[in-house]
């Protein structure tokens, strides 16, 4: 085919996508401007002096104070701004339409851009809340923000959007609004359509025209982006660069071969569903020869928690192997769910080949009030099977998310660190952003720092040296009055101004009031994250904006107090575990106490086990939990030069990373066990959390290690079970979760009180396993409860069979069945490794007795 060819064939394809669909109501709003101009794809109109702009008189049309030329001219060169409400009003047939809104946060004359505030409302939909543009923009390291809603506009003819300031010192702006006709069933569903799977509750999802939808995501997987004016007549636009949400680990992955020549035939019904170039590129993972190796794709993406969302998924079969049905079948996940265990695209398009195939999909995404954005993961697993497929592979061309609702309306992103010329610091770069400027600035901030560090070292050189002789005699004094039984470096008698000075600079900072204050926003309630008896726990963000914080400001009345302060300080600058939570730093200015750790984004484990709408974790999540957070008990019991006893080991206190990892937290009751070979234990005062206390230690006021291993127990069962370690109101045999444990254990009827979500999943070696183990820590007798060692080790074991039960179950090609809780327990005894455990003592003690004569933490 000559060269002429091809390109007259190229331009005949697209003037065909171009006329797939042609909108009966069209309008592309220039806000703010007058007269007509073209950005090469559109052609914009003006609303000066429009009658589709209402209450004209209350708006200012104005240009921004500067303009970036990286920004497009149209439609954001101009912005129809007011301090209060004004409406547009859009003649329409009825049906579904595209509502856009542009928008370019920036300074206009007497409209500073921090000020831009309000409520966007279409129809009887609410689009936007209390908005804030600027806020948004800088979050997402973005210029300009695009949204992208579909409405359905019922008889009455009009598609109204009202724009309403939420302050009386904020206003409301606008810099374009396209309103696009659709064809009726090309997001909203059919009347004689069933519906599509929603993931995880086993019924049947429909789009009603009662709902609005949010475009999230609209990506071409495998290829570069496609532009509106290359869409079918809908002025979609398809982004590229999939790979920034790809996640997996799997080493094969691989795009598609491309058809950029336009050669293999595609076919798209109806020919507006998506343009025929979304098929032409895609990514698989390569074909995996290897039968009993698991290969996926997988790819994450970020969405806002408390919503239902509508995930659409693109393909099309241009593989040349690929000839029949069967060839090719893979499984599909969303959000950790099995939606598909055998997609086979060749079966979806009755067996033509070239003729693109959707498959539709919805998912409810919980309220996660500790954080705005969760990810949704989307997986492309082989089957993993050779009777199943002729290749183990699996593919992808693109895909669309949608938010529905009748209330789009989400929250504003935490406020972010601004330097003293007011200009956000954004948290990452942009793709066009210039690395020579922050290069730059990074060398300017590097040579300050590396200064400033040299003047303080040479103050405090010569300072030490001046000092150094008095310093010895009153060390000398310091030591002799300070108690033997404080683990603490200094006493509580001088808090107001303890020795920090003593603590590793390289693991403990000491951050100024002033800087805590700038990390906070003044410690501003939209980003606290966490409330207890020691006060609020705050979301931050240090080194310039870079890196987010959990900041624990306790209030003058905690019950926590100076103590507890400092001894969290001295514990945790000492330690570094993978599982511990790391403590970044502390501030004790103008009688402020507060700790600086780590951010941890998925919050406390309890928050994912009960009374949450978080999904459940799974049975291997928690397995990986629980072994997780073993280790680091064990890393405190032995890692360190003397014995750590947490004192306070409970699920609010495992925190999870994004990974799902578990970081042992809250080191304020931690004490340093017996330092001397011929004592076993640390005569102290009760403390700790009811429903967690050992009884051991409760009645004699003898602290051991294994006070730790009771308390974890206790979380073994609250992890299995889900839920709470007391509850008042149950029956006095039920009240005590730990009592309730070990009387189903002595039945045989654990079965019953095994969170029901996990039911079918448990095999039933590990079933056993786990529930000996969680008994085991609960033993009366401290000497014979097994050691955080033995119990980290006891766990993988348990992990082991877990794995090696579904293996099993996987080659046979069966799941594990519900019959996993029908194995019974011996009622007397049970053996875990060389000790063997009776129960007949589990009763002799009273388990409320921390409940008759409770005492505050």
């Amino acid at each position: 085919m000559s060269i002429t060819s091809v390109a007259l064939f190229l331009f005949l394809q697209l003037f065909s996508n171009l006329q797939a669909y042609n909108p009966e109501d069209r309008y592309t709003v220039s806000c703010g401007n007058t007269g007509k101009v073209s950005d090469g794809e559109r052609t914009w109109t003006g609303d000066a002096d429009s009658k589709l702009l209402s209450h004209q008189d209350g708006t200012v049309s104005a240009t921004a104070t500067t303009q970036s030329p990286s920004v497009n001219q149209f439609p954001f060169t101009t912005a129809r701004l007011s301090r209060s409400q004004f409406n547009y009003s859009f003649p329409v047939t009825t049906g579904p339409k595209f509502v856009r809104l542009f928008f370019y946060p920036i300074s206009y004359p007497s409209f500073p851009r921090t000020d831009a505030s309000f409520t966007v409302l279409s129809n009887q939909f609410t689009l936007l809340y209390d908005f804030n543009a600027s806020l948004n923009a800088d979050a997402e390291n973005i210029q300009t923000i695009f949204k992208e809603y579909i409405v359905y506009v019922h008889d009455g003819g009009k598609l109204n959007l009202s724009f309403t300031p939420s302050q009386p010192n904020s206003y409301a702006f606008i810099n374009g609004v396209e309103v696009l006709s659709m064809p009726n069933n090309l997001y909203y569903t059919s009347e004689n359509d069933v519906g599509f799977t929603l993931v995880e509750h086993h019924t049947l999802f429909s789009v009603e025209s009662s709902s609005a939808l949010e475009t999230e995501y609209r990506i071409k997987v495998g290829g570069q982006e496609i532009s509106p004016g290359n869409d079918t007549g809908l002025f979609r636009h398809w982004a590229g660069h999939d790979q920034d949400y790809l996640v997996t680990n799997n080493t094969q992955n691989n795009d598609l071969p491309a058809d950029l020549s336009g050669k293999m035939n595609i076919t798209v019904k109806p020919d507006y569903v998506a343009p025929n170039e979304l098929y032409r590129t895609g990514r698989n993972m390569g074909t995996n020869n290897t039968l009993n190796q698991m290969s996926y794709l997988t790819w994450v993406f970020p969405v806002h928690s408390g919503f239902t969302y509508v995930i659409r998924l693109h393909f099309c079969e241009l593989d040349p192997y690929i000839t029949d049905i069967g060839n090719r079948v893979f499984k599909i996940y969303i959000a950790s769910q099995q939606v598909e265990d055998h997609a086979d695209v060749m079966k979806w398009s009755q067996n033509q080949k070239g003729l693109a195939v959707q498959r539709n999909y919805a998912v409810l995404i919980p309220n996660n009030n500790n954080k705005k954005k969760v990810d949704l993961s989307l997986q492309m697993h082989s089957s993993n099977n050779r009777r199943d497929s002729l290749y183990d592979d699996a593919f992808l061309n693109g895909l669309e998310i949608f938010k529905i609702s009748d209330n789009l309306a989400q929250p504003n992103p935490d406020p972010l660190l601004t330097s003293q010329s007011n200009t956000p610091v954004q948290q990452r770069k942009s793709s066009g952003e210039s690395e020579t400027t922050i290069i730059a600035v990074a060398a300017e901030v590097v040579s300050g720092v590396v200064l400033i560090s040299l003047v303080v070292f040479l103050v405090v050189f010569f300072g030490r040296k001046r000092t150094a002789k008095t310093k010895t005699k009153d060390n000398k004094s310091k030591s002799s009055a300070t108690s033997k039984s404080e683990p603490l470096w200094f006493t509580t008698t001088n808090l107001s101004n303890p020795p920090y000075s003593s603590l590793p600079s390289n693991l403990c900072r000491n951050f100024s009031l002033v800087e805590i204050i700038a990390a906070t926003n003044n410690f501003d309630e939209v980003l606290i994250i966490g409330v207890g008896g020691f006060g609020h726990v705050y979301k931050g963000y240090i080194d310039g904006g870079f890196t987010p914080v959990a900041v624990k400001r306790l209030k003058p009345d905690s019950h926590q107090g100076a103590h507890e302060f400092t001894n969290e300080i001295e514990m945790l600058s000492q330690l570094r575990h993978l599982h511990l939570v790391s403590l970044i730093g502390y501030c004790n200015d103008d009688n402020e106490m507060i700790l600086i750790y780590d951010f941890i984004p998925r919050g406390t484990l309890r928050e994912h086990l009960y009374d949450t709408d978080n999904p459940p974790l799974s049975w291997k999540q928690r397995l990986h939990i629980c072994i997780g957070a073993a280790r680091g008990l064990h890393y405190l019991h032995t890692g360190a030069k003397h014995t750590i006893i947490h004192r306070d080991v409970k699920t609010t206190n495992i925190l999870l990373d994004e990974k799902w990892v578990a970081k042992v937290s809250d080191f304020g009751l931690s004490r340093v066990g017996p330092t001397s070979v011929d004592k076993s234990h640390v005569s102290t005062v009760v403390k700790g959390s009811f429903g967690y206390l050992d009884p051991d230690y409760y009645k004699r006021y003898r602290l051991t290690e294994k006070s730790d291993v009771y308390s974890f127990g206790v979380v073994l069962f609250e992890i299995l079970c889900a839920r709470p370690p007391l509850i008042r109101t149950e029956e006095t045999q039920r009240m005590s979760l730990a009592n309730w444990a070990r009387h189903n254990y002595q039945c045989g009827t654990m079965a019953h009180i095994v969170d029901p979500t996990l039911k079918g999943t448990i095999a039933p070696e590990c079933f056993n396993k786990y529930c000996e183990i969680g008994v085991s820590c609960l033993l009366e007798d401290a000497m014979q409860r097994p050691s955080m060692n033995d119990v980290v080790g006891m766990l993988e074991f348990a992990l082991q069979l877990q794995e090696s039960a579904e293996k099993i179950q996987h080659d046979k090609g069966e799941e594990i069945s519900d019959d996993t809780f029908t194995s019974q327990f011996s009622a007397t005894t049970t053996t875990s490794g060389e000790h063997s455990y009776s129960y007949n003592s589990f009763l002799s003690f009273n388990p409320f007795s921390e409940i008759m004569d409770p005492k505050p933490r």
